[in-house]
């Protein structure tokens, strides 16, 4: 039986390249996000490449239509194998000194919570198999404190430290659970950040599980932006 990859916040770039990678090694694709119109675009896309796909539309946010959608990837296509998560931020990105609790709990309900909620729903499964992978997708603000991505990097922060610690505890069950930090534009013809090259990256992730993290992009041309802004 084909194993499984949902991708949680998919999208013609990351979520697309990381589609097409583990479609080319035989995985069923599920697609979650919000615009129907989108998905199955998408999976339309993936069909022609002989890839199985099916589109679950849902809105990140609202974690019960999350919860319907994954459950409805699970009786379309079985098991989830692989989860990705990597929803792109929306809403407003604040200042540091400008961050509001209402803009960090925009970003932390997106980035945070949907990642538990999904993680939620996969996790019982790859349990009592005693195996699957979680890949929990941040930004370079997770890492990297960036005073313009504030609240985004104060959410993707929090993921990045639950998804080490989700590692630690789960590797000696057989779930592997890792973090791409994205320290680059994603960018179609980029020897780095093409979006297939970056889905071959998270294939690889998958393969070896031996390491909790990955980064994508130069962490320390960052660094040096965020010193001279």
């Amino acid at each position: 039986m084909a194993k499984t990859l949902v991708v949680v916040g998919a999208g013609p770039g990351l979520g697309m390249g990381v589609a097409r990678a583990f479609g080319r090694q035989g995985f069923q694709v599920g697609l979650i996000a919000r615009n129907k119109d989108t998905l199955d675009g998408l999976v339309g896309e993936l069909a022609e490449l002989g890839v199985t796909a099916a589109a679950f539309p849902a809105d990140i946010r609202d974690r019960a239509a999350l919860t319907e959608a994954l459950a409805a990837a699970r009786q379309a296509l079985g098991p989830v194998d692989v989860l990705e998560y990597s929803p792109s931020p929306t809403g407003a990105i604040t200042h540091a000194a400008q961050t509001t609790v209402a803009s960090a709990t925009e970003q932390f309900e997106l980035h945070v919570l949907g990642a538990v909620t999904a993680v939620g729903q996969v996790l019982p499964g790859m349990r009592a198999r005693g195996e699957g992978t979680l890949l929990l997708t941040t930004g370079v603000s997770s890492t990297i404190a960036a005073p313009f991505l504030a609240n985004v990097g104060l959410a993707m922060a929090g993921l990045r430290n639950w998804a080490h610690a989700l590692h630690a505890e789960l590797r000696p069950q057989g779930i592997h659970v890792a973090t791409v930090t994205i320290a680059s534009g994603v960018i179609p013809g980029d020897e780095v950040a093409d979006p297939d090259v970056i889905g071959a990256r998270y294939y690889g992730l998958y393969r070896r599980r031996d390491r909790a993290e990955e980064v994508i992009g130069d962490l320390e041309a960052f660094r040096a932006l965020v010193a001279g802004s």
